[in-house]
């Protein structure tokens, strides 16, 4: 029992300083090359990629707007399939979490938790990957908190 708790904080060890290996990374929409550009899906599959060695899958075109409101999740249904729906009060540095701007949107945006209140994300304003608070306007937004499958795990 020791030796998996031990494993789990290693391995989301390795999430975190992986997402921190990527700040200052141009923003780029649809990217996901480390310091050549990503958006914040190109992120986490960036981060996906240096894991498990391969791409979980390379998703379709994509608009870069919150304001987008096709009421597809996209974001949360691909979450979904490739890594572990957790319940937010139980989010831990390492988790992915999925934001929306407005109840009525789609989740459009996606960062990595780096510590109790802190993320790296992509984000077009800051046009690149950076480190950041998790302050109450974007906790407020929280739509989903995953977590990556730990490698040869069951």
């Amino acid at each position: 029992m020791m030796a998996a708790a031990s494993s789990m904080i290693d391995f989301r060890a390795t999430i975190i300083a992986e997402a921190r290996g990527w700040i200052g990374t141009p923003y780029r929409h649809q990217g996901a090359d480390k310091q050549i550009g990503c958006d914040c899906l190109g992120l986490v599959r960036g981060i996906w990629r240096e894991i498990y060695g391969s791409d979980a899958e390379v998703p379709a075109a994509y608009a870069s707007g919150w304001a987008v409101a096709d009421r597809d999740e996209t974001l949360l249904k691909g979450a979904s399939r490739h890594l572990e729906p957790k319940q937010l009060d139980a989010m831990a540095p390492g988790d992915v979490l999925a934001f929306r701007w407005r109840p009525n949107l789609p989740a459009k945006h996606c960062g990595i938790l780096v510590s109790g209140n802190r993320m790296v994300h992509a984000y077009e304003s800051a046009g690149r990957v950076a480190e950041g608070a998790l302050h109450p306007l974007w906790r407020k937004r929280i739509a989903g908190v995953f977590s990556f499958p730990v490698p040869g795990g069951d």
